[in-house]
């Protein structure tokens, strides 16, 4: 009954900016760490960025100073501001959160995917 629902990707141009949105709806007790993950053909799926349910972030190293993760406890919802955006940037984008159903169900959840396609 979770599901986590992910928008905002498309194309655009090298230097340019996007802002992913994933919003988790269903039957949820508590949201704990949330984070966005990419990958790309023939590669595994790869770690971009997580925030923790106290707002503390992580981010790979190729995105420090670009990439921005957020979250609206309220909303259930986890935001990824990216700018300056490189061709290399270029992959689907899943989020990923950790989420307590009931007082003794509690697993990680993946959003469907969206495309990111930075190209001039």
């Amino acid at each position: 009954q979770v599901q986590l629902v992910e928008s905002g990707g498309g194309l655009v141009q090298p230097g340019g900016s996007l802002r992913l949105s994933c919003a988790a709806s269903g039957s949820i007790f508590r949201v704990y760490d949330m984070g966005w993950y990419r990958q790309v053909p023939g590669k595994q799926r790869a770690v971009v960025a997580t925030i923790t349910s106290g707002d503390s972030t992580n981010y790979t190293d190729s995105v420090k100073g670009r990439f921005t993760i957020s979250r609206d406890n309220a909303k259930k919802t986890v935001y990824l501001q990216m700018n300056s955006l490189k061709p290399e940037d270029t992959a689907v984008y899943y989020c990923n959160a950790d989420i307590q159903r009931t007082t003794w169900f509690r697993r990680n959840y993946w959003g469907q995917g969206t495309q990111v396609t930075v190209s001039s």
